[in-house]
């Protein structure tokens, strides 16, 4: 049996632009960009901790990541101005470069 995915809303502060692109790069193979530095992710908890690892290698002290976990009311309530589309249940796969 699969585990089940949850959305994440990923946001990071890297102060070293080298780093930013390190941290960028990584996050483009975990999910989609909505903002320039704000990702929305449908991972497992075993994904979520992995990518958390991964990320923890490239950041530094002085860097910050949030991760926040949504529900699906939360989901639901989410609203943007001009989105690109909805929070489907399964995404389109990524594509990983």
């Amino acid at each position: 049996m699969a585990e089940p995915r949850r959305w994440y809303l990923m946001t990071y502060d890297i102060r070293d632009p080298k780093r930013w692109r390190k941290v960028y790069e990584l996050m483009k193979g975990h999910g989609e960009r909505l903002q320039l530095s704000v990702f929305r992710c449908l991972l497992t908890d075993r994904d979520r901790e992995k990518l958390r690892w991964e990320l923890s290698k490239v950041m530094d002290k002085e860097d910050t990541l949030l991760v926040l976990g949504l529900c699906g009311g939360c989901v639901e309530r989410v609203k943007a101005i001009n989105p690109k589309e909805d929070w489907p249940e399964e995404p389109a796969p990524f594509r990983v470069l």
